[in-house]
């Protein structure tokens, strides 16, 4: 039986054409500096965005966590989502390497609106922690793949000039927000002064991510990834794929859209099933199960054992992403799948 496996855009594999781009890479030793294919990413990506220079890292944890410690200092406040990546899925790494402190807010659809930031900025008071950082995400993983309105982060972008105050976005799904809004990355990117996107989510790639911002940040931030081990040698061979993507997978993300939107329909369809349509902006689906009587435990090994992966989102919520890997054919029996288990 062949696996439909929509668990998440981070399960794909490299197509030949990438794995041939890896092979064919001329590499260095990045710690150095000196790695001609990571350092052509970095430079195309921070060129994307906007941004004057860019880092080549594992992970977007490590990229989010190496950005909190260049924006901040032991004892200060960072504001964030209640329901963001970096607060629920990050093992409060900020608290255990860079001493800060959360101050989670909640926002709708994963959307801080530009006055609850300013209410939540601290006075200046020796009792009280600094704000110092705001992180934003976009698209927001736990809201549905939603898409951060561009209006509302110029306010919020307003009020933390105000109080001189940066702004961190997690972009790890910026590739979606902009295919789908239509709007160019650097236009998202110049209200914010980082910006993590990663490769190893819809653009196919086995791993990496890329931080941007200031070279002064930068340079911050290297020291970072060097005091995490995030330190890579021939990372070459892992950057050509980024470089690969760039051409080649960023526009086709549309495709996984049009996807999502269609398992929604087929979602919408099951009377037992609850989903909200209009929040299915991009390549995130999150239905809920609850009238069946199963829980999302149960629910997911029904699925499972009919060739279809999902993941929990809570009690009775499930999780589908669509990716380069599951075609048209993939999500129509997902579709068939649903309607079997949850009839």
């Amino acid at each position: 039986m062949k696996i439909i496996d929509l668990r998440s855009d981070t399960v794909t594999k490299p197509d030949r054409g990438m794995l041939d781009a890896m092979m064919r890479a001329e590499v260095g030793d990045d710690v150095w500096g000196d790695d001609p294919t990571v350092n052509a990413l970095q430079a195309a990506t921070a060129a994307l965005l906007g941004k004057p220079a860019g880092l080549f890292l594992p992970s977007g944890t490590m990229a989010n966590q190496v950005a909190i410690r260049a924006h901040v200092m032991p004892g200060d406040e960072v504001i964030l989502d209640r329901e963001s990546h970096i607060f629920r899925y990050e093992v409060a790494a900020a608290a255990v390497v860079s001493g800060a402190q959360f101050n989670a807010i909640d926002g709708d659809g994963g959307v801080m609106t530009a006055a609850q930031v300013a209410a939540a900025v601290r006075p200046i008071d020796i009792h009280q922690p600094r704000t110092t950082l705001v992180c934003l995400e976009n698209t927001h993983n736990r809201a549905g793949g939603t898409i951060f309105p561009l209006d509302e982060l110029r306010r919020v972008s307003a009020v933390c000039r105000k109080h001189k105050i940066p702004i961190h976005l997690d972009g790890a799904r910026l590739w979606n927000a902009s295919v789908a809004a239509g709007i160019p990355l650097a236009e998202y990117a110049r209200h914010c002064d980082s910006v993590m996107v990663c490769f190893s989510k819809g653009l196919g790639c086995p791993v990496g991510s890329v931080l941007v911002g200031t070279k002064g940040f930068i340079g911050r931030a290297r020291r970072g990834r060097k005091l995490f081990g995030g330190g890579m040698r021939q990372a070459g061979y892992l950057a050509a794929a980024g470089i690969y993507a760039l051409k080649h997978n960023v526009k086709r993300l549309a495709e996984d859209h049009a996807r999502a939107a269609r398992l929604a329909r087929l979602i919408a369809e099951v009377p037992s099933l609850d989903i909200d349509l209009a929040a299915v902006q991009t390549n995130i689906v999150i239905f809920d199960c609850a009238r069946t009587g199963m829980d999302s435990e149960k629910a997911l090994k029904k699925c499972a054992a009919r060739g279809l992966w999902l993941v929990s989102f809570g009690r009775t919520r499930l999780r589908a992403v669509t990716h380069l890997d599951v075609g048209d054919a993939g999500i129509e029996r997902a579709g068939k799948v649903l309607r079997t288990v949850f009839r």
